[in-house]
């Protein structure tokens, strides 16, 4: 399922756009991950991409339809958003939390079938959560929750799946399971956008990369196209060299404004 941003502007103000004249196909079957500083306009761009924005001009197109003849219903069939923050003082268990995703599935009175409990258990070991199934949603982690949100985003079943910086409450083994996670995704044909703030590991699961700045897309390609010396320091403003060698290694060169650099080596 194809999903795209044609010519896209918005703004929650007239005088203070948030996004001009963005462009971006998100493809079944590719990861594809949205770097920027804060402030761009990339959450903003998710939000139109699911149908929760509606911009001033452009279209978002869902398998070529608009996805403002779309019922909500109907979207949420189709695509799955892990929002960046949920509130964590909700009454419900993991598994009750996951069980959400199942919404737009069930039936007119919401109950919940025996497929249901079984896709939400599912989801709950794909995410390496099944062990908290029982516990309270308020009760975990912040790792624990953003985990518990991805499972429920997956027990939609949808063709889409939107993330907004899934990684940022990981630590580093789940943030590694969740990228292995989101490329599986995309072999069994999901397409994936990931908005991502780490430079020097998310990059290399993405089949796409994609750099914002000042509400507008810079450049779009592989890793080593978008992350180039110029690119970062007219998008991030630090003076920085990264590269990915096909023995996993990461090498960077780094240096904030103002500051001399500092070479970084890390392996996976």
């Amino acid at each position: 399922m194809n999903l795209r941003a044609d010519n896209l502007t918005f703004a929650y103000r007239p005088d203070h756009p948030v996004l001009r004249e963005v462009t971006l196909e998100v493809k079944p079957g590719r990861v594809t991950a949205l770097f920027g500083p804060n402030g761009s306009g990339k959450s903003t761009l998710l939000g139109c991409l699911n149908g929760a924005l509606r911009p001033q001009s452009g279209r978002v197109l869902l398998e070529g339809q608009s996805v403002n003849n779309i019922t909500p219903r109907e979207i949420a069939l189709c695509i799955a958003v892990v929002p960046q923050d949920t509130p964590a003082d909700v009454p419900f268990t993991a598994a009750e939390m996951v069980m959400l995703g199942r919404y737009a599935r069930g039936g007119a009175w919401g109950e919940q079938s025996t497929e249901d409990q079984t896709v939400v258990s599912q989801c709950l070991a794909r995410v390496g959560a099944a062990d908290l199934a029982d516990r309270w949603f308020a009760e975990l982690s912040g790792g624990e929750r953003q985990r518990v949100i991805i499972a429920r985003a997956l027990a939609q079943q949808g063709q889409v799946l939107l993330l907004d910086e899934p990684a940022s409450h990981l630590d580093i083994a789940h943030q590694l399971e969740l990228y292995h996670l989101v490329r599986q995704l995309a072999a069994e044909g999901q397409a994936v956008l990931m908005v991502c703030h780490d430079l020097l590991l998310a990059p290399m699961y993405a089949d796409t990369a994609v750099l914002m700045a000042n509400c507008r897309i810079m450049a779009i390609g592989t890793a080593s196209q978008v992350f180039t010396t110029e690119y970062l320091k007219s998008v991030f403003g630090v003076r920085a060299r990264i590269g990915w060698t096909s023995d996993g290694a990461i090498q960077a060169l780094l240096a904030p404004p103002g500051h001399g650099a500092t070479m970084l080596h890390r392996s996976l």
